[in-house]
């Protein structure tokens, strides 16, 4: 690449950044694509490494091995720490990195709503650590009820709550809801797993609420027959390592894990940007920042609206459009082509899937629910995952999940010392 080449840096490597990144690979642009960790995670499949079905190789691939044959990208494992807009620099642990076009696709942490102290007690569902850590929790559970006679710190060793009613929530409940029943079913001699109490609890007034209500009522439905306490209108008001309170009484629970809410990265405070509740940045029609067209901000970090003022929901095909708007513009900038197009989002649908056989499935007027809708989430997600080789190996290890109730990927790596509630 030319020393002149306009110099184009992508912070951040969720879909959205790697969308942008592809974007540009015929662009005369020299491209330097930056991130904290070395690898892409597929999050939508995070739960099930979570619930021990699927390892973390199955849901993350090397940053630079997906990019690889693209010769104007370089990879940089940094951190940023800010941004100079005005001398358009990109501030990272190790120095700063000059830029002529700048794509911030930084994503989204959870969001606790002003009690960030609870993360230490209720982790939540973002990073491969986490979905590590969840998993730890829930098998070590299990085993320490195994070692123990006292009756009562059975139960509470054998209590999950989830927080937050929504895709993640769901899923994590009735995939544990799986582990428990049938998985682990005849693993234990002390104790049975299948009398395991699994608690979901959604402030709002029902599940999914993205969701139509039929599906909605589905989803619930399915989950009790499960053996979820599924609890609608009930606000979490304090975490500790003994459980949880809410509005309606106090839960014992040796493990609890977040769904709740999320909330933007810290973009908006690097550029001094306007931004709504979430932490997400306003942006302009074409997904840049207002007053500086060379800045753009995509995917969960951005504030976007479409159709009747709907925000764009922070899922991996609304974050791979904006990808692809943004380096298809910027790399029509650079050849010298007017593009004025605003971004337009294409609602694609949901999904969302409830335990080993069953799923809902909302495309407009169509709607899929149970085994069938499982198949079509199954189908989608395979679709999405990176590489053919990475596709077939997710689909095996489904197809022998469905076949055998087993879980692949139940090691205990690590070790913590017992909690006590005292």
């Amino acid at each position: 690449m030319a020393a002149s080449a306009p110099k184009v840096v992508i912070v951040g490597t969720g879909f959205g950044g790697l969308e942008a990144a592809k974007a540009l690979r015929r662009a005369a642009a020299d491209v330097t694509v930056i991130d904290r960790h070395n690898h892409h995670c597929f999050q939508p499949l995070l739960y099930q490494v979570a619930t021990a079905a699927l390892s973390p190789a199955d849901v993350a691939w090397p940053i630079r091995h997906i990019l690889r044959d693209q010769t104007n990208a370089t990879v940089l494992m940094e951190e940023v720490v800010g941004v100079d807009a005005e001398h358009r620099r990109v501030r990272t642990t190790m120095g700063e990195i000059a830029y002529d076009y700048l794509v911030l696709a930084t994503g989204a942490t959870h969001s606790y709503f002003g009690h960030d102290e609870w993360a230490a007690v209720a982790p939540g569902l973002k990073r491969i650590e986490d979905a590590t850590r969840i998993r730890r929790s829930i098998l070590i559970a299990f085993e320490r009820a195994e070692a123990t006679a006292d009756i009562v710190e059975q139960g509470r060793l054998l209590t999950f709550v989830i927080v937050g009613g929504g895709a993640t929530g769901v899923e994590l409940a009735g995939a544990i809801a799986d582990i428990a029943r049938q998985t682990l079913a005849a693993d234990f001699r002390r104790i049975d797993p299948r009398a395991a109490r699994i608690v979901l609890l959604e402030a709002g007034p029902r599940l999914l609420p993205a969701f139509p209500p039929d599906l909605s009522d589905y989803v619930r439905t399915t989950l009790a027959n499960a053996g979820v306490d599924v609890r609608t209108g009930t606000m979490v008001t304090s975490c500790d390592k003994g459980g949880v309170d809410t509005s309606a009484g106090r839960i014992e629970a040796d493990t609890v894990i977040w769904a709740a809410g999320v909330v933007a990265s810290a973009t908006a405070q690097w550029l001094g940007a306007a931004a709504d509740r979430a932490g997400r940045v306003k942006v302009e029609s074409d997904l840049s920042l207002p007053g500086r067209p060379e800045i753009f901000v995509i995917g969960d970090t951005a504030a976007v609206f479409y159709g009747d003022g709907r925000p764009v929901p922070g899922i991996a095909p609304a974050a791979k459009q904006m990808g692809k708007y943004v380096g298809q513009r910027i790399a029509a900038r650079i050849a010298g082509q007017a593009d004025d197009r605003p971004f337009r989002y294409r609602h694609l649908g949901d999904l969302a899937t409830i335990g080993r056989r069953a799923a809902v499935v909302s495309f407009g007027r169509l709607h899929l629910k149970g085994f069938i809708g499982w198949v079509f989430w199954s189908v989608a997600h395979i679709y999405f995952l990176i590489g053919l080789r990475y596709r077939f190996l997710v689909a095996f290890n489904w197809f022998w999940d469905y076949l055998t109730f087993q879980r692949g990927a139940r090691l205990i790596t690590e070790t913590e010392p017992p909690r006590k509630t005292g």
